[in-house]
């Protein structure tokens, strides 16, 4: 049974072992996490090429080998020999997490389709059983939330770091934090302008 889980990876070492498509894909999800990325492939695709030309990771140009898991965090063995990618996962360590591309059964984590929007991330898992679904749902939720959520949630952050900030009591607090997660009209850019302005004159009203 897998449980979700959302990581800070920021600086964290990452290792795929890998240079095709699906080691490109991977690679670039964990540079976007902020994760400090290296490949251990002879080759690399043109995606992965262009981000070890970008120094957005770093590129052992060579076959795995056991020490190459060094401290990694998260191991992802994503070549296209099952004799390799089992040897990453024997290599690891018992503190050191593995996936196997194409093997979820002996992987320790899975790495969902994920939708992003400014500071909302969604995570669609199928646990391997299809990763075409998985990739659909996906789709269908970009289609969904999209890119207007960007400044949504901006707003929605900072407007509930001042109610922290400036309302003591608790009940008032619950109150207006609850007015603005049940507007959904506030997705408008001009229905925000108009809230910052009541909102300000709430905490106003309950600060004086």
């Amino acid at each position: 049974m897998i449980y979700p889980i959302f990581l800070e990876l920021k600086g964290r070492p990452v290792l795929v072992v890998g240079g095709g498509m699906v080691a490109g894909r991977k690679a670039a999800g964990f540079v976007g996490a902020g994760a400090v990325v290296t490949v251990v492939s002879p080759d690399l695709s043109p995606e992965l090429a262009e981000m070890a030309e970008e120094g957005k990771i770093t590129w052992r140009r060579k076959c795995f080998s056991r020490e190459d898991v060094g401290e990694a965090f998260l191991i992802i063995a994503a070549t296209n020999d099952r004799e390799t990618n089992f040897a990453v996962k024997k290599a690891a360590g018992s503190h050191q997490l593995v996936t196997i591309a194409d093997n979820p059964d002996a992987s320790d984590f899975h790495v969902p389709s994920i939708v992003r929007q400014g500071k909302l991330t969604l995570a669609v898992s199928t646990s391997g059983a299809s990763p075409s679904l998985a990739k659909k749902i996906r789709l269908e939720l970009e289609e969904k939330y999209g890119d207007q959520y960007t400044d949504y949630l901006d707003f929605l952050d900072e407007s509930r770091k001042k109610i922290i900030g400036t309302v003591q009591d608790a009940g008032r607090k619950r109150e207006l934090l609850s007015l603005l997660a049940k507007d959904e009209t506030l997705l408008d850019k001009k229905r925000r302008l108009e809230m910052a302005e009541r909102l300000d004159k709430l905490i106003r009203e309950g600060t004086d």
